[in-house]
Protein backbone atom coordinates (compact mmCIF):
# COMPACT_ATOMS: atom_id res chain seq x y z
CA UNK A 1 0.00 0.00 0.00
CA UNK A 2 1.37 3.41 -0.87
CA UNK A 3 2.43 5.61 2.02
CA UNK A 4 -0.45 7.68 3.33
CA UNK A 5 -0.72 10.45 5.87
CA UNK A 6 -2.90 10.14 8.92
CA UNK A 7 -6.23 11.96 9.08
CA UNK A 8 -6.23 15.33 10.89
CA UNK A 9 -6.30 15.14 14.70
CA UNK A 10 -9.70 15.27 16.34
CA UNK A 11 -10.56 18.46 18.18
CA UNK A 12 -9.99 16.88 21.59
CA UNK A 13 -6.79 15.01 20.73
CA UNK A 14 -3.37 16.50 20.14
CA UNK A 15 -0.41 14.43 18.95
CA UNK A 16 2.84 14.35 20.88
CA UNK A 17 5.76 16.50 19.84
CA UNK A 18 7.81 15.99 16.67
CA UNK A 19 9.62 12.66 16.66
CA UNK A 20 7.29 11.18 19.28
CA UNK A 21 4.71 9.75 16.88
CA UNK A 22 4.71 6.06 16.07
CA UNK A 23 5.65 5.05 12.53
CA UNK A 24 3.56 2.18 11.15
CA UNK A 25 5.12 0.14 8.35
CA UNK A 26 2.66 -1.78 6.20
CA UNK A 27 2.16 -3.17 2.69
CA UNK A 28 -1.15 -4.54 1.43
CA UNK A 29 0.68 -7.24 -0.55
CA UNK A 30 0.93 -9.22 2.69
CA UNK A 31 -2.80 -9.91 2.41
CA UNK A 32 -2.04 -12.31 -0.47
CA UNK A 33 -0.97 -15.09 1.89
CA UNK A 34 -3.87 -17.55 2.21
CA UNK A 35 -3.37 -20.61 4.42
CA UNK A 36 -6.72 -22.07 3.36
CA UNK A 37 -9.65 -23.58 5.22
CA UNK A 38 -10.23 -26.68 7.30
CA UNK A 39 -10.82 -27.79 10.87
CA UNK A 40 -9.14 -24.97 12.77
CA UNK A 41 -5.57 -24.73 11.36
CA UNK A 42 -5.28 -28.29 10.04
CA UNK A 43 -6.32 -27.69 6.44
CA UNK A 44 -8.34 -30.89 6.67
CA UNK A 45 -11.94 -31.35 5.52
CA UNK A 46 -13.56 -34.26 7.40
CA UNK A 47 -16.42 -34.33 4.89
CA UNK A 48 -19.26 -33.88 7.35
CA UNK A 49 -19.07 -30.13 8.07
CA UNK A 50 -20.90 -27.62 5.91
CA UNK A 51 -18.73 -24.69 7.10
CA UNK A 52 -14.98 -24.96 7.51
CA UNK A 53 -12.86 -22.51 9.48
CA UNK A 54 -10.64 -19.98 7.83
CA UNK A 55 -7.11 -20.71 8.95
CA UNK A 56 -6.56 -18.64 12.14
CA UNK A 57 -3.73 -16.72 10.49
CA UNK A 58 -5.90 -15.11 7.82
CA UNK A 59 -5.95 -11.74 6.12
CA UNK A 60 -9.11 -10.51 7.87
CA UNK A 61 -7.42 -10.28 11.27
CA UNK A 62 -4.82 -7.91 9.85
CA UNK A 63 -7.35 -5.93 7.83
CA UNK A 64 -8.99 -5.02 11.13
CA UNK A 65 -5.63 -4.06 12.63
CA UNK A 66 -4.97 -1.73 9.72
CA UNK A 67 -8.45 -0.19 9.85
CA UNK A 68 -8.51 0.43 13.61
CA UNK A 69 -5.17 2.23 13.38
CA UNK A 70 -6.22 4.27 10.34
CA UNK A 71 -9.70 5.24 11.57
CA UNK A 72 -9.61 4.70 15.33
CA UNK A 73 -8.84 7.40 17.91
CA UNK A 74 -5.13 6.58 17.88
CA UNK A 75 -4.81 7.67 14.23
CA UNK A 76 -3.50 11.21 14.96
CA UNK A 77 -0.53 9.74 16.81
CA UNK A 78 0.58 7.55 13.87
CA UNK A 79 2.41 8.06 10.60
CA UNK A 80 2.19 5.51 7.78
CA UNK A 81 5.08 4.18 5.71
CA UNK A 82 5.13 1.69 2.87
CA UNK A 83 6.91 -1.62 3.34
CA UNK A 84 9.03 -3.47 0.79
CA UNK A 85 10.08 -7.02 -0.01
CA UNK A 86 13.31 -8.27 1.47
CA UNK A 87 16.17 -9.19 -0.83
CA UNK A 88 17.32 -12.81 -0.69
CA UNK A 89 20.75 -11.74 0.57
CA UNK A 90 19.17 -9.97 3.56
CA UNK A 91 17.61 -13.22 4.76
CA UNK A 92 20.98 -14.90 5.29
CA UNK A 93 21.78 -12.93 8.43
CA UNK A 94 19.36 -15.21 10.30
CA UNK A 95 18.48 -18.11 7.99
CA UNK A 96 20.61 -20.75 6.30
CA UNK A 97 20.97 -20.67 2.52
CA UNK A 98 19.68 -24.26 2.36
CA UNK A 99 16.46 -23.27 4.10
CA UNK A 100 15.92 -20.25 1.86
CA UNK A 101 16.45 -22.51 -1.16
CA UNK A 102 13.79 -24.84 0.25
CA UNK A 103 11.31 -21.97 0.51
CA UNK A 104 12.10 -20.75 -3.01
CA UNK A 105 11.64 -24.25 -4.40
CA UNK A 106 8.33 -24.70 -2.55
CA UNK A 107 7.10 -21.45 -4.04
CA UNK A 108 8.18 -22.57 -7.52
CA UNK A 109 6.24 -25.83 -7.22
CA UNK A 110 3.11 -23.99 -6.09
CA UNK A 111 2.43 -25.13 -2.52
CA UNK A 112 3.88 -27.04 0.42
CA UNK A 113 2.82 -28.01 3.92
CA UNK A 114 5.90 -27.51 6.08
CA UNK A 115 4.38 -28.76 9.32
CA UNK A 116 1.02 -28.83 11.08
CA UNK A 117 -0.83 -25.59 10.39
CA UNK A 118 1.97 -24.10 8.29
CA UNK A 119 1.11 -23.90 4.58
CA UNK A 120 3.01 -22.07 1.86
CA UNK A 121 0.52 -21.48 -0.95
CA UNK A 122 0.57 -19.26 -4.06
CA UNK A 123 1.09 -15.72 -2.79
CA UNK A 124 2.63 -16.83 0.51
CA UNK A 125 6.29 -16.40 -0.44
CA UNK A 126 5.75 -12.90 -1.74
CA UNK A 127 3.91 -11.99 1.45
CA UNK A 128 6.70 -13.48 3.59
CA UNK A 129 9.31 -11.44 1.73
CA UNK A 130 7.20 -8.32 2.27
CA UNK A 131 6.88 -9.09 5.99
CA UNK A 132 10.65 -9.46 6.33
CA UNK A 133 11.47 -6.38 4.27
CA UNK A 134 8.82 -4.27 5.97
CA UNK A 135 10.26 -5.17 9.38
CA UNK A 136 13.74 -4.27 8.17
CA UNK A 137 12.41 -0.92 6.93
CA UNK A 138 10.82 -0.30 10.33
CA UNK A 139 14.02 -0.92 12.29
CA UNK A 140 16.03 1.12 9.79
CA UNK A 141 13.65 4.02 10.42
CA UNK A 142 14.87 3.96 14.03
CA UNK A 143 18.52 3.24 13.26
CA UNK A 144 18.70 6.13 10.80
CA UNK A 145 17.33 8.56 13.38
CA UNK A 146 13.96 9.23 11.74
CA UNK A 147 11.99 8.33 14.87
CA UNK A 148 12.08 6.42 18.13
CA UNK A 149 8.99 4.26 17.74
CA UNK A 150 8.25 1.99 14.79
CA UNK A 151 5.70 -0.78 14.34
CA UNK A 152 6.01 -3.47 11.67
CA UNK A 153 2.43 -4.52 10.94
CA UNK A 154 3.29 -7.74 9.15
CA UNK A 155 2.10 -11.19 8.19
CA UNK A 156 2.83 -14.05 7.94
CA UNK A 157 4.25 -13.96 11.46
CA UNK A 158 7.84 -14.93 12.15
CA UNK A 159 8.87 -15.73 15.73
CA UNK A 160 8.59 -19.53 15.33
CA UNK A 161 10.74 -19.57 12.16
CA UNK A 162 14.12 -21.00 13.07
CA UNK A 163 17.33 -20.55 11.10
CA UNK A 164 16.71 -23.73 9.14
CA UNK A 165 12.99 -24.55 9.39
CA UNK A 166 9.45 -23.21 9.25
CA UNK A 167 7.14 -23.62 12.21
CA UNK A 168 3.87 -22.38 13.70
CA UNK A 169 2.54 -20.39 10.70
CA UNK A 170 5.99 -18.74 10.29
CA UNK A 171 8.45 -18.85 7.38
CA UNK A 172 10.92 -15.99 7.97
CA UNK A 173 11.89 -14.63 11.37
CA UNK A 174 11.07 -10.95 10.91
CA UNK A 175 12.18 -9.83 14.37
CA UNK A 176 15.38 -11.87 14.17
CA UNK A 177 16.34 -10.24 10.90
CA UNK A 178 15.74 -6.81 12.42
CA UNK A 179 17.92 -7.62 15.43
CA UNK A 180 20.80 -8.61 13.15
CA UNK A 181 20.46 -5.37 11.20
CA UNK A 182 20.60 -3.42 14.47
CA UNK A 183 23.74 -5.28 15.55
CA UNK A 184 25.34 -4.80 12.13
CA UNK A 185 24.51 -1.08 12.36
CA UNK A 186 26.46 -0.63 15.58
CA UNK A 187 24.03 -1.38 18.40
CA UNK A 188 26.10 -3.40 20.83
CA UNK A 189 23.20 -5.04 22.70
CA UNK A 190 19.57 -5.68 21.76
CA UNK A 191 16.78 -7.08 23.94
CA UNK A 192 13.69 -8.85 22.61
CA UNK A 193 10.54 -9.10 24.75
CA UNK A 194 7.99 -11.49 23.22
CA UNK A 195 4.43 -11.42 24.62
CA UNK A 196 2.80 -13.66 22.00
CA UNK A 197 0.98 -16.49 23.78
CA UNK A 198 3.37 -19.06 22.27
CA UNK A 199 7.06 -19.47 22.98
CA UNK A 200 9.18 -17.44 20.56
CA UNK A 201 11.29 -20.50 19.87
CA UNK A 202 12.60 -19.42 16.49
CA UNK A 203 13.99 -16.13 17.75
CA UNK A 204 15.47 -17.92 20.74
CA UNK A 205 17.13 -20.53 18.52
CA UNK A 206 18.75 -17.86 16.37
CA UNK A 207 20.44 -16.14 19.32
CA UNK A 208 20.87 -19.05 21.74
CA UNK A 209 24.68 -18.89 21.65
CA UNK A 210 24.99 -15.10 21.79
CA UNK A 211 25.49 -12.78 24.76
CA UNK A 212 24.69 -9.50 22.98
CA UNK A 213 21.03 -10.37 22.40
CA UNK A 214 18.76 -10.96 25.38
CA UNK A 215 15.59 -12.86 24.44
CA UNK A 216 12.70 -12.91 26.92
CA UNK A 217 9.49 -14.79 26.14
CA UNK A 218 6.28 -14.69 28.19
CA UNK A 219 4.06 -17.53 27.04
CA UNK A 220 1.58 -20.17 28.13
CA UNK A 221 3.06 -23.52 29.10
CA UNK A 222 2.46 -25.51 25.92
CA UNK A 223 5.77 -27.38 25.62
CA UNK A 224 7.11 -28.85 22.39
CA UNK A 225 4.52 -29.54 19.70
CA UNK A 226 6.54 -31.80 17.42
CA UNK A 227 9.66 -32.01 15.21
CA UNK A 228 9.22 -28.47 13.91
CA UNK A 229 9.14 -27.10 17.47
CA UNK A 230 11.59 -29.16 19.58
CA UNK A 231 12.04 -26.40 22.18
CA UNK A 232 9.67 -26.56 25.16
CA UNK A 233 9.93 -22.99 26.48
CA UNK A 234 10.79 -24.09 30.02
CA UNK A 235 12.70 -22.05 32.58
CA UNK A 236 15.81 -24.19 32.14
CA UNK A 237 16.27 -23.26 28.47
CA UNK A 238 18.63 -20.35 29.25
CA UNK A 239 21.09 -20.37 26.35
CA UNK A 240 24.40 -22.13 25.82
CA UNK A 241 28.06 -21.19 25.57
CA UNK A 242 28.50 -17.41 25.46
CA UNK A 243 24.71 -17.17 25.43
CA UNK A 244 24.25 -18.90 28.78
CA UNK A 245 21.75 -16.83 30.74
CA UNK A 246 20.68 -14.65 27.81
CA UNK A 247 17.52 -16.55 26.93
CA UNK A 248 14.89 -16.11 29.63
CA UNK A 249 11.62 -18.01 29.47
CA UNK A 250 8.55 -17.08 31.50
CA UNK A 251 6.05 -19.94 31.06
CA UNK A 252 2.85 -18.69 32.69
CA UNK A 253 -0.19 -20.66 33.85
CA UNK A 254 -3.31 -20.48 31.73
CA UNK A 255 -5.51 -17.55 32.72
CA UNK A 256 -2.71 -15.43 34.18
CA UNK A 257 -4.61 -12.28 33.22
CA UNK A 258 -3.73 -8.60 33.44
CA UNK A 259 -2.46 -8.67 37.02
CA UNK A 260 -0.34 -11.76 36.42
CA UNK A 261 1.31 -10.33 33.33
CA UNK A 262 1.95 -6.97 35.00
CA UNK A 263 3.57 -8.78 37.93
CA UNK A 264 5.74 -10.82 35.54
CA UNK A 265 6.82 -7.68 33.70
CA UNK A 266 7.73 -5.83 36.89
CA UNK A 267 9.32 -8.74 38.79
CA UNK A 268 11.12 -10.51 35.93
CA UNK A 269 11.34 -8.51 32.71
CA UNK A 270 12.17 -5.08 34.14
CA UNK A 271 15.03 -6.29 36.41
CA UNK A 272 16.52 -8.35 33.57
CA UNK A 273 16.39 -5.43 31.13
CA UNK A 274 17.83 -3.07 33.74
CA UNK A 275 20.77 -5.43 34.27
CA UNK A 276 21.32 -6.05 30.54
CA UNK A 277 21.05 -2.37 29.49
CA UNK A 278 20.23 -2.82 25.80
CA UNK A 279 20.69 -0.12 23.17
CA UNK A 280 17.48 -1.16 21.39
CA UNK A 281 14.28 -2.79 22.62
CA UNK A 282 12.20 -5.04 20.36
CA UNK A 283 8.64 -5.76 21.49
CA UNK A 284 7.27 -8.84 19.75
CA UNK A 285 3.49 -8.61 20.08
CA UNK A 286 0.78 -11.22 19.68
CA UNK A 287 -2.77 -10.59 20.79
CA UNK A 288 -3.35 -14.35 21.07
CA UNK A 289 -2.69 -13.93 24.80
CA UNK A 290 -6.02 -12.08 25.03
CA UNK A 291 -9.03 -13.26 26.97
CA UNK A 292 -10.97 -14.35 23.90
CA UNK A 293 -8.40 -15.66 21.43
CA UNK A 294 -9.00 -19.09 19.86
CA UNK A 295 -5.29 -19.95 20.11
CA UNK A 296 -4.60 -19.00 23.73
CA UNK A 297 -6.07 -18.88 27.22
CA UNK A 298 -4.11 -16.19 29.01
CA UNK A 299 -7.04 -13.80 29.62
CA UNK A 300 -5.31 -10.48 28.94
CA UNK A 301 -7.66 -7.56 28.28
CA UNK A 302 -7.00 -4.20 26.68
CA UNK A 303 -5.87 -2.80 30.03
CA UNK A 304 -3.24 -5.52 30.38
CA UNK A 305 -1.80 -4.79 26.95
CA UNK A 306 -1.85 -1.07 27.67
CA UNK A 307 0.18 -1.60 30.86
CA UNK A 308 2.71 -3.79 29.04
CA UNK A 309 3.15 -1.04 26.46
CA UNK A 310 3.72 1.56 29.18
CA UNK A 311 6.28 -0.64 30.93
CA UNK A 312 8.14 -1.15 27.66
CA UNK A 313 8.17 2.59 27.02
CA UNK A 314 9.54 3.25 30.51
CA UNK A 315 12.37 0.74 29.99
CA UNK A 316 13.15 2.23 26.58
CA UNK A 317 13.36 5.70 28.08
CA UNK A 318 15.95 4.43 30.56
CA UNK A 319 18.08 2.33 28.24
CA UNK A 320 17.58 2.95 24.52
CA UNK A 321 16.80 6.67 24.25
CA UNK A 322 13.12 5.82 24.01
CA UNK A 323 13.59 3.58 20.97
CA UNK A 324 11.31 0.57 20.52
CA UNK A 325 10.73 -1.59 17.46
CA UNK A 326 7.37 -3.40 17.62
CA UNK A 327 6.86 -6.48 15.45
CA UNK A 328 3.46 -8.10 14.89
CA UNK A 329 3.04 -11.84 15.44
CA UNK A 330 -0.17 -13.70 16.36
CA UNK A 331 -3.61 -12.58 17.47
CA UNK A 332 -6.52 -14.47 15.94
CA UNK A 333 -9.78 -13.06 17.27
CA UNK A 334 -10.86 -11.00 14.28
CA UNK A 335 -12.07 -7.99 16.26
CA UNK A 336 -10.62 -8.17 19.76
CA UNK A 337 -7.06 -8.54 18.46
CA UNK A 338 -7.40 -5.16 16.78
CA UNK A 339 -8.68 -3.55 19.98
CA UNK A 340 -5.81 -5.07 21.99
CA UNK A 341 -3.29 -3.82 19.43
CA UNK A 342 -4.77 -0.34 19.77
CA UNK A 343 -4.35 -0.55 23.56
CA UNK A 344 -0.74 -1.80 23.28
CA UNK A 345 0.23 1.14 21.09
CA UNK A 346 -1.55 3.56 23.44
CA UNK A 347 0.73 2.23 26.18
CA UNK A 348 3.88 2.48 24.07
CA UNK A 349 2.93 6.09 23.24
CA UNK A 350 2.51 6.66 27.00
CA UNK A 351 -0.84 8.36 26.55
CA UNK A 352 -2.36 9.66 29.77
CA UNK A 353 -5.79 8.05 29.38
CA UNK A 354 -7.28 5.21 27.31
CA UNK A 355 -8.62 6.26 23.93
CA UNK A 356 -10.92 3.26 23.48
CA UNK A 357 -13.25 1.45 25.85
CA UNK A 358 -12.89 -2.31 26.06
CA UNK A 359 -15.84 -3.82 24.14
CA UNK A 360 -15.70 -6.95 26.26
CA UNK A 361 -14.68 -5.27 29.51
CA UNK A 362 -14.03 -7.07 32.78
CA UNK A 363 -12.80 -10.65 32.80
CA UNK A 364 -12.48 -12.38 36.20
CA UNK A 365 -9.03 -13.55 37.23
CA UNK A 366 -7.20 -14.96 40.23
CA UNK A 367 -3.57 -13.94 39.96
CA UNK A 368 -2.37 -15.57 43.21
CA UNK A 369 -1.22 -18.84 41.65
CA UNK A 370 0.43 -16.99 38.76
CA UNK A 371 2.34 -14.79 41.20
CA UNK A 372 3.64 -17.87 43.03
CA UNK A 373 4.89 -19.27 39.72
CA UNK A 374 6.59 -15.97 38.86
CA UNK A 375 8.33 -15.91 42.24
CA UNK A 376 9.58 -19.46 41.59
CA UNK A 377 10.92 -18.40 38.17
CA UNK A 378 12.71 -15.45 39.78
CA UNK A 379 14.41 -17.75 42.28
CA UNK A 380 15.41 -20.09 39.46
CA UNK A 381 17.00 -17.20 37.55
CA UNK A 382 18.94 -16.13 40.64
CA UNK A 383 20.42 -19.61 40.86
CA UNK A 384 21.10 -20.29 37.17
CA UNK A 385 21.58 -16.97 35.37
CA UNK A 386 24.91 -15.37 36.32
CA UNK A 387 24.04 -11.75 35.55
CA UNK A 388 20.74 -11.96 37.48
CA UNK A 389 22.02 -13.39 40.77
CA UNK A 390 21.18 -10.23 42.73
CA UNK A 391 17.85 -9.19 41.21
Amino acid sequence: MASASSPPPAADASPQGPGDDLAVFWHEGMLAHDAGRGVFDSGRDPGFLDVLDQHPENADRVRNMVSILRRGPIAPFLSWHSGRPAHASELLSFHSSEYIDELVQANATGAKKFCEGTFLNPGSWGAALLAAGTTLSAVKHILDGHGNLAYALVRPPGHHAQPDRADGYCFLNNAGLAVHLALDSGRSKVAVVDIDVHYGNGTTEGFYLMDNVLTISLHMRHGSWGPSHPQNGSVDEIGEGKGLGYNLNIPLPNGSGDAGYEYAMNELVVPAIDKFQPQLLVLVVGQDSSAFDPNGRQCLTMEGYRKIGKIMRSMANRHSNGQILIVQEGGYHITYSAYCLHATLEGVLDLEAPLLDDPIAYYPEDERYTMKVIDMIKNSWKESVPFLKDI
